[in-house]
């Protein structure tokens, strides 16, 4: 049973705070939800699904549950997949939706990392040569002990790229001067100033060769987005967003056999979606892709198949990511580059922000024209190695 058109998002919130001493992570999911709720025009006693990751605190959604009073709730999913957790959320929702598990399923992020909030993984990713990793992730034991970590391994998929294909830190730079140009629109953006190229790739080297601003800002907050079924869709005064495909792919080292640092997961999960939407490529007007670095969303609009194996620093460079300039706007609320990216993860941003286009909410110097289909992907994990990725596919109804 596919999902196309069985479940609609009607609610989405993102948290303006990037950075918050006084609050708690709970209460950053508390507030993201009810302003999701109200975006729909629905209240916490009209939940009957409840969604969330690693980033919720205690016992996850039963925590969660307990503390925002959902007293209706029938179906729960802590799904962790790392940052595309999100958008497989959303898409296990429509499944359940479909399925009549449940007709109003609220999905939340929050985390605090500049405040002392301890993102997820963060014990795995601090393991040494002497730590105790007998409970933690298998891949601790094997790349943590040597050094590694998330700048190293990202740095490792740019320079095996630049050697398979003749990418350049010129062209890298180019994601960074898109996601920018849409910052500066964005009130609540961490960083609202426009660079150049030139400042990108004179920033100094944090994993060769990516460098500062390669990489994607660290901030508090949170979002939530709300989904339900066509017939509570319908009776809520709200433009309509309609989940029409989406598909979701681990990818693991496997030993190191036949490893390919320079293809993502996308390659899987993109053309599930796009088969069961019915759709291709050509036919996004609007993407919101992960960007937890530079190299990332290279990868992933190859994967996806906006462009060929090796294009994709063509593809992006001379403004090709700018709304209005280039031929694919994305991430045009600043992405995980200049926007928000909290908990070390921002996989619901992408949702909010596709759903803002859709709509037609989005800042006027960066609204899509005429934008009735738009792709979320989500990249949790390492990208290259061990990580899953999530493709969701909307579309504006009406």
């Amino acid at each position: 049973m596919g999902i196309r058109g069985k479940a609609y998002v009607m609610g989405a919130y993102e948290h303006p705070t990037r950075n918050e001493p006084n609050k708690t992570t709970v209460q950053l999911h508390a507030e993201s939800a009810k302003g999701a709720l109200d975006d729909a025009g629905l209240a916490f006693d009209d939940v009957d699904a409840y969604f969330c990751a690693g980033d919720a605190p205690g016992f996850g959604p039963l925590s969660m549950v307990d503390y925002m009073g959902l007293r209706n709730v029938r179906h729960v999913d802590s799904t962790e997949t790392g940052g595309s957790s999100y958008l497989i959320h959303a898409a296990h929702a429509a499944e359940a939706i479909a399925a009549g598990k449940c007709h109003v399923a609220l999905i939340t992020l929050a985390g605090r990392p500049k405040n002392g909030g301890s993102p997820p993984g963060a014990r795995f990713a601090a393991a040494g040569a002497g730590a105790q990793l007998s409970d933690g992730a298998p891949e601790a034991g094997f790349e943590h002990i040597w050094g590694g970590s998330t700048h190293n391994l990202y740095g490792m998929c740019a320079m095996r790229h630049m050697y398979e294909y003749g990418t350049t830190s010129e062209q890298l730079a180019w994601i960074k001067v898109a996601a920018s140009h849409h910052a500066q629109h964005n009130e609540h953006a961490f960083l609202r100033d426009v660079v150049t190229v030139e400042q990108v790739v004179n920033s100094r080297v944090i994993s060769d060769p990516l460098h500062l601003l390669d990489c994607c800002v660290v901030t508090d907050g949170g979002g939530a987005v709300v989904v339900t079924s066509p017939e509570v869709a319908r009776s809520l005064n709200r433009p309509k967003v309609r989940i029409v495909g989406a598909g979701e792919s681990p990818k693991g080292v496997l030993g190191g056999v036949g490893l390919d640092l320079t293809h993502s997961g996308a390659v899987w999960s993109g053309p599930r979606a796009f088969e069961e939407a019915g759709v291709t490529a050509a036919d996004i007007k609007y993407a919101s892709i992960y960007d937890s670095f530079t190299i990332t969303v290279l990868m992933t609009l190859e994967d996806l198949g906006f462009c060929a194996k090796g294009e994709g620093g063509r593809f992006v460079a001379d403004g090709g990511l700018i709304s209005g300039v280039g031929k694919l706007p994305f991430n045009t609320d600043g992405g995980g580059l200049c926007n928000n990216h909290p908990t070390n993860r921002g996989g619901i941003t992408k949702i909010i922000e596709a759903v803002r286009q859709l709509r037609g909410e989005a800042h006027p110097k960066v609204q899509v024209p005429n934008c009735d289909l738009a792709l979320a992907h989500g990249t949790g994990g390492l990208l290259g190695t061990r990580h899953g990725s999530a493709t969701l596919i909307m579309e504006r109804e009406g």
